[in-house]
């Protein structure tokens, strides 16, 4: 039974390790983007790490209650909501591109645009309203926008041409 037991977790631990070698990166990413902190050179994002490896934890503990569910959804709502909780701390700019924004603007926004997920899915993650996720994304677009930032590569814009003019 002891066998039985120390297979099934090394299973188990190989199966994370998978998940992490894959989706790790990314993950990261996205962690970078919700701190703020510089992406170079690296271990400059201390708090990302952090943030990153708390989610990552809490995603090994459940990993058996996934069953079947996706390991990657897990760990960004995971990760989401520990920034949320956590987000008067990430709130000094350190020089990012989303620096400009509020950690919620922050959060919504690399939700929305960098992990493109949907804004029902979104709302319900965060435990908002539909229309309060539109509005604070906006809001956020409209931030980056007028600070010029809108303009390079940011979360989400891969080489997107300007919206086309309507004509009356």
């Amino acid at each position: 039974m002891a066998e039985r037991a120390t297979h099934r977790d090394r299973l188990r631990a190989l199966e994370f390790e998978a998940f992490v070698a894959g989706a790790g990166g990314r993950l990261l990413h996205t962690a970078t983007l919700l701190t703020g902190e510089p992406s170079q050179p690296p271990g400059a994002y201390v708090r990302a790490e952090a943030l990153l490896r708390a989610a990552l934890a809490r995603t090994y503990a459940d990993w058996d209650r996934l069953h079947g569910g996706d390991p990657y959804d897990r760990a960004r709502r995971e990760l989401a909501l520990r920034f949320a909780r956590e987000a008067r701390r990430h709130q000094r700019p350190r020089g990012g591109l989303l620096d400009r924004l509020t950690p919620i603007e922050r959060l919504v926004l690399v939700l929305r645009m960098y992990e493109e997920v949907g804004e029902g899915q979104t709302a319900a993650l965060l435990g908002l309203s539909a229309d309060r996720v539109r509005a604070v994304c906006a809001r956020a677009v409209a931030t980056l926008r007028a600070s010029g930032a809108g303009r390079g590569a940011g979360p989400g814009t891969r080489g997107t041409a300007p919206a086309p003019r309507r004509t009356p």
